[in-house]
């Protein structure tokens, strides 16, 4: 029998395919917690006793909710409300990186620069080591430049001039760590970065910002400089409130200084949103996708922690360009930035692969509504409303599950030699991959596709046959050829659970570490005296493996810790 398999037909191998949300009620589920994020908002507003405060939900590159609550000034009793703007303090800072990230997209300047090519003034720093290497703007850009945090301190700097700014650069900076050893928050590295900015565009950084940035965005209303018609910055001492003047724009504004309204602040936070997924669309700008995604990646690591019990919990957190970037063990990537100054308090927060984000601005001293928002995020996802977007299986996946199929249906050494890469056989002989399909034939016939392929990226997948005795799986990886072809290939059966199996498995499922838990898909075992189960657990899905009466629990597959 002659065999012909598509993906050796195939002449442009156009298999990248953009990743997608399949749920049609996703916007409803998100929709209908409303209701519960405004009460986690109104009780954070109440128990802090803010004068004012303004939130918002972002759902695909759409601002969908803003509500507001109190006053954004004493005197006047003005309520809160999508046009009330409020200082933004260090989310300033993402600002600023995207001003860097369009020069050096522009050639104007690369991130691998000395930071004294833009500010000769730091040239003669005196450095903590003699193996120091010259300070760059990535360094700048991740907070790795080995300066010591300086919150307060760098919270009363805003309005200083350029020449004073100069004066204190020539005097030195003293370094807490040596440069690109680790992470600490630097405001000072921020105003370098202004300063910067301005050097490499020929501009003042408040009008690069304002051209290149906050204009094209659409951001009509955002300034650097405060006045008395936007809200009204109080702290709170012995119970009782007290104003406290915004400062004016000077050197250090680029670490904290935008004022901006809800309506503004959600139409950046989904701009951001907009980056993701990567695809062939046309840029909308003003900063490429690319380079936006860039900010968005963890190029500094900060911290690590871990809890257990009976749910494990842990976070890894870092930097990316003027970012915080985190994961923990339900999001795989978690981008956030707060503020804070004397007055104010503001927090963003998204979540690129489900595009859903949320931000919050307050007007008291450093309440930063951090905590209703994560709340917020944990009631969407255990009401369901928070699902990543889905891959859709590559043509070139497809064409060679088809193959194999073919290949199972009817065995053909010729036809496994169509799509072998030059090292299949050398890690598997081909007489090895044959004689294994038919073991397995003998024990599970009258297979056909499940009709799934689940793919893990573009170039690797796996797929199931459904059997009368079970289910045979068959996990391939394609090797990177200019026709990509198998370099591994795996076929394996999955026994039918016998009832006695399935009823054991139902009670330990229900006295799992985990809580009780739902048995799901049998994914490994023969079936009568051992299977490994999928279950479904409260804080999502983990592994059960059975074996003599005895359970065993894991990870599942794509969880980042176990329930």
């Amino acid at each position: 029998m002659k065999f012909t398999f598509g993906l050796v037909c195939v002449a442009a191998i156009a298999f990248a395919q953009t990743p997608r949300f399949t749920d049609s009620a996703r916007r409803d589920k998100l929709m209908g917690m409303v209701s519960k994020t405004d009460a986690l908002f109104e009780k954070y507003f109440t128990e802090r006793q803010i004068p004012g405060l303004v939130y918002g939900i972002v759902v695909d590159q759409e601002v969908v909710h803003i509500k507001g609550f109190g006053i954004s000034n004493t005197e006047t009793k003005a309520a809160v409300g999508p046009e009330t703007m409020f200082r933004i303090a260090s989310m300033t800072k993402s600002f600023t990186a995207l001003a860097i990230l369009k020069l050096r997209d522009a050639g104007k300047l690369s991130l691998d620069d000395a930071v004294s090519r833009w500010v000769p003034e730091i040239a003669g720093l005196a450095y903590p080591t003699k193996d120091s290497a010259p300070l760059t703007v990535r360094q700048l850009l991740t907070h790795g430049a080995g300066f010591p945090e300086d919150n307060p301190w760098g919270d009363r700097q805003l309005a200083i001039p350029d020449r004073e700014f100069s004066r204190w650069i020539d005097q030195g900076i003293p370094f807490s760590t040596p440069p690109d050893t680790s992470y600490e928050y630097s405001n000072y590295g921020f105003a370098l970065l202004g300063r910067i900015v301005a050097k490499a565009s020929g501009q003042s950084y408040e009008q690069y910002l304002n051209r290149e940035i906050l204009r094209p965005m659409g951001l009509k209303s955002a300034t650097l400089e405060p006045s008395r018609k936007h809200a009204i910055g109080y702290g709170r001492r012995d119970g009782k409130l007290f104003e406290i003047p915004s400062l004016a724009h000077g050197s250090f504004g680029a670490m904290g200084g935008l004022v901006i309204d809800a309506r503004e602040l959600g139409r950046y936070v989904a701009f951001h949103l907009s980056a993701e997924p990567a695809r062939d669309e046309a840029e909308a700008g003003p900063v490429k996708r690319s380079s936006v995604r860039e900010m968005q990646r963890q190029w500094r690591t900060s911290s690590f922690s871990a809890s257990g019990g009976t749910e494990l919990r842990a976070n890894a957190s870092g930097y990316g360009y003027g970012l915080s970037v985190s994961r923990d063990c339900r999001f795989s990537r978690v981008v956030a930035h707060g503020g804070g100054l004397p007055g104010f308090g503001s927090y963003m927060m998204w979540l690129p692969e489900y595009g859903v984000g949320m931000f919050a601005m307050a007007n008291l001293t450093y309440a930063g509504p951090a905590a209703p928002m994560r709340e917020a995020l944990e009631v969407m996802a255990q009401a369901g409303a928070l699902k990543p977007r889905s891959l859709p299986v590559s043509p070139i996946l497809k064409s060679t599950q088809q193959a194999l199929i073919q290949l199972w249906n009817q065995w053909s050494d010729a036809g496994l030699d169509q799509i072998a890469a030059d090292n299949l056989y050398l890690d598997q002989p081909r007489a090895s991959i044959a004689a294994g399909v038919a073991e397995l034939k003998k024990k599970y016939s009258g297979c056909s596709p499940d009709g799934e392929l689940k793919p893990e990226n573009w170039l690797r997948g796996e797929f199931g046959l459904d059997c009368k005795e079970g289910s045979v799986k068959v996990t391939f990886t394609l090797a990177p050829t200019k026709v990509p072809k198998v370099q591994a290939l795996r076929f394996s059966g999955v026994g039918k659970p016998s009832e006695v199996l399935l009823g054991l498995a139902a009670s330990k499922a229900a006295e799992s570490p985990y809580g009780k838990c739902s048995v799901g898909e049998v994914v490994s075992g023969e079936g009568v005296d051992s299977a490994t189960f999928k279950i479904g657990c409260r804080n999502g899905e983990a592994l059960m493996s059975l074996r003599e009466a005895k359970a065993t629990f894991s990870r599942a597959p794509g969880q980042a810790c176990t329930p």
